[in-house]
């Protein structure tokens, strides 16, 4: 069987699109070889699935992006011109704390269009650090000043203190990003994985209190749902950097008990109230248990209205997004979301 990556501006039936980037229940589907490359020195630095190890033990041991850091030093691939792009760590005031953030600028004289970010992680491990990568690419791409925020993390700060955090963050940008030579007219949210709920989220609740909505929403496989048994949760039960025991380590760890996953701030593909969302880019990997959730939501955004791009990447795993140095189809992902973000920022103008 071929797989593609498949770029959706007009989404039809996510069946439709399962049937092409998925394999029987009986099979995973194997990484491609820059893929695989990365999962080998991911081995190599003796990184162990979640589900085996303390929280402690998860948060020491080296991550995917070490694993991509890693194939790039050993190949001599320039950091360049990535390496170029400025940063500046400061800290947002919330009424639960200074959440740590770091801004990304692009060159140009400004005020830059924005993009908020949210690191992925499960809620649980991971920093602004461990996903430098791609909030870097998002400001040399789209030349917007990009900004990454942290979060509490779980089981320190069960859930919801991590959406609490968001909102938070977003309305800080809102009203201070002009000291920052950043356009409040021009924001755009984005995140991966639970990071890519995060900024789902943050669309939802600017909707909701109809106050200044993000103008795009950029999801890279986000955690959309709470259905721990759909095929891709099947096809990729045992996928490397992330399988369903893993997912169910995150949950036990995030929430008091699972019957709030059925929140819908989680489970987004439930909810009824998407009509009116600013359009998105949503970012799926075939060996992913999370990708048909994301696909699923992406669908139901596309039934409420919302222009939707699909963008759907065969033979790469959960965390491929920020290895663009590396792997050729994140490369192509992150210059399509580029492309998007750009477009939605120009119309803004």
């Amino acid at each position: 069987m071929s797989f593609k990556l498949h770029t959706v501006r007009t989404l039809g039936a996510v069946a439709a699109l399962s049937l092409i980037a998925s394999v029987s229940l009986a099979e995973q589907a194997k990484p491609d070889p820059q893929m695989q490359t990365v999962l080998d020195a991911l081995n190599l630095l003796r990184a162990k699935p979640f589900h085996t190890l303390s929280v402690p033990d998860a948060r020491m041991q080296a991550s995917p992006a070490d694993a991509a850091r890693t194939v790039q030093r050993d190949r001599k691939v320039s950091p360049l011109p990535e390496a170029k792009v400025a940063t500046k760590d400061f800290a947002i005031p919330t009424a639960s704390g200074a959440l740590p953030a770091r801004a990304y600028i692009p060159e140009g004289d400004g005020p830059f269009p924005v993009v908020l970010y949210f690191h992925g992680g499960g809620w649980v491990v991971a920093d602004l650090n461990s996903y430098d990568a791609t909030p870097r690419a998002l400001a040399l791409g789209s030349k917007a000043l990009v900004i990454s925020v942290d979060y509490h993390h779980a089981p320190e700060s069960k859930f919801p203190a991590q959406h609490d955090d968001a909102w938070a963050a977003y309305t800080w940008i809102v009203e201070n990003v002009h000291t920052m030579n950043g356009d409040a007219k021009r924001v755009a949210v984005a995140g991966e994985s639970a990071g890519g709920n995060l900024a789902a989220n943050v669309a939802l609740m600017a909707k909701k209190k109809k106050t200044t909505e993000p103008v795009y929403q950029l999801l890279v496989y986000p955690i959309a749902g709470n259905d721990t048994n759909t095929p891709s949760y099947q096809e990729s039960a045992n996928a490397l950097p992330l399988g369903k025991a893993d997912m169910e380590w995150f949950i036990s760890n995030v929430f008091t008990s699972k019957d709030q996953t059925s929140d819908p701030r989680i489970n987004l593909v439930g909810r009824t109230d998407l009509a009116g969302l600013p359009p998105a880019t949503v970012v799926t990997a075939q060996i992913d248990p999370l990708r048909s959730e994301g696909q699923a939501y992406a669908e139901k955004l596309k039934d409420a209205g919302v222009k939707v791009n699909l963008i759907d990447v065969d033979g790469v795993t959960h965390e491929f997004f920020g290895m663009a140095k590396v792997v050729d189809k994140a490369k192509t992902a992150v210059d399509a979301a580029n492309d998007d973000l750009s477009k939605a920022f120009g119309s803004k103008k």
